[in-house]
């Protein structure tokens, strides 16, 4: 830890975050900012989210000595059951917590962007079980590679609507959600499920997600006596990562944020189009936040890929581009390659076929197991069944 982290009140992460945003969204985020700060205080609030964790999403999660993968490596590894969680990721956490702000509000829609599905599919289950018409933003790119996660999304009686804008993938989706949030905000409220954009997103969904790290502390402490030695996370936009990081941030835990590094560029090689806002990005302006992003030198920004379509973002949740800068979290890239690896090596050793995000996690362990130390905790953020079919369309895995 190189730095003590501090936090500026006006832009909430030393330089990063703000609200970067058109006069006709002003407005809104100006009453969920206020709404959210009075709830987060109130007691019968937080005892309705907690009963919702409990007795709907399964909450708490186990955290799972994982004993083969631990014999490969050459140490202990725990595993936060992040995949375990209703509906199959920790995506559920933040739409519960965000749809009951919303149902304090008096709204009766939720909208939401997604890019693996995962977040849709929650959105559309807190929809479905708190009785909110819901409407999802697709890019038409995942869309095709994330079917199965489609009609889940409309089983649970959410529209999913295509985007074909750009690259068709979970930026364009963003941008159409804020588009109609702006449009319609008296009756909607736009569920946001990463920890980026404008105040307060970054902070609300960092709030509702640290139950993971909250739960693994308290784990890890009955478990081993001790606090692990380091803790990794999968980052796209970084919701899983900031969730599990939050509770340790003081402590002498190193916390590794490991991601998408492309088509095969290995560990090292930083040119190949990837996901790694973190590893490659310069600072710049994205949906709403000042952040880590990928852009070319005119600020156009580029293209990401990533074979998991969660990662597919060309930024990162402010908080983790400046606890990145601040040296407390340490950048990483895993490529499809080793995220394949990973979701073959935890499918077989352990019997958890993680999520292609969480793969990118489990594949770089595999990859430098000397940089978690005698005792490491690996966030499974979510079960990969809507990956089955990208998995397989790889000859070689």
């Amino acid at each position: 830890m190189s730095g003590q982290i501090v936090y500026d009140i006006n832009t909430k992460f030393g330089k990063y975050g703000g609200r970067f945003v058109p006069e006709t969204l002003r407005q809104p985020l100006e009453e969920l900012a206020s709404a959210y700060e009075h709830l987060k205080h109130n007691d019968k609030f937080l005892s309705e989210y907690d009963f919702f964790l409990r007795d709907f999403a399964g909450r708490p999660t186990p955290l799972y000595f994982a004993k083969s993968l631990s014999r490969e490596l050459g140490r202990k590894i725990y595993l936060k059951r992040e995949d375990l969680v209703h509906g199959g990721a920790h995506k559920l956490n933040n739409t519960l917590g965000q749809a009951l702000v919303a149902k304090q509000m008096g709204k009766t829609r939720l909208i939401a962007e997604t890019g693996a599905g995962q977040h849709g599919v929650a959105t559309a289950i807190v929809g479905a079980c708190l009785s909110f018409e819901t409407q999802v933003y697709m890019g038409e790119v995942d869309i095709e590679r994330q079917k199965m996660n489609v009609f889940r999304m409309e089983l649970l009686g959410a529209d999913v609507i295509p985007v074909r804008s750009g690259s068709r993938t979970l930026k364009d989706a963003i941008n159409e959600a804020f588009r109609d949030w702006s449009a319609n905000y008296e009756n909607t409220h736009y569920l946001l499920g990463t920890a980026a954009g404008p105040h307060p997103f970054p902070t609300m969904v960092r709030d509702f997600q640290s139950i993971i790290g909250k739960e693994t502390r308290e784990q890890i402490l009955r478990a081993e006596g001790r606090l692990p030695d380091s803790i990794v996370a999968c980052v796209g936009g970084g919701s899983n990562a900031i969730g599990i990081y939050a509770p340790f941030l003081q402590d002498k835990v190193e916390l590794i944020a490991v991601e998408a590094g492309g088509q095969g560029i290995g560990k090292t090689n930083k040119t190949a189009e990837n996901g790694a806002s973190l590893n490659c990005g310069t600072n710049g302006i994205l949906h709403g936040a000042l952040t880590k992003i990928l852009q070319d030198p005119y600020g156009q920004i580029l293209e990401s890929y990533s074979i998991a379509a969660g990662l597919d973002y060309p930024g990162v949740g402010p908080e983790l581009a400046y606890l990145a800068e601040m040296g407390r979290v340490q950048p990483t890239m895993a490529d499809d390659k080793i995220a394949l690896k990973g979701f073959k090596a935890l499918s077989q050793l352990e019997g958890i076929i993680p999520a292609l995000e969480s793969a990118h996690a489990v594949g770089y362990t595999l990859d430098s197991p000397e940089i978690l130390g005698d005792l490491a905790i690996i966030n499974i953020s979510g079960r990969g069944d809507k990956d089955l079919a990208t998995v397989m369309a790889h000859e070689n895995f």
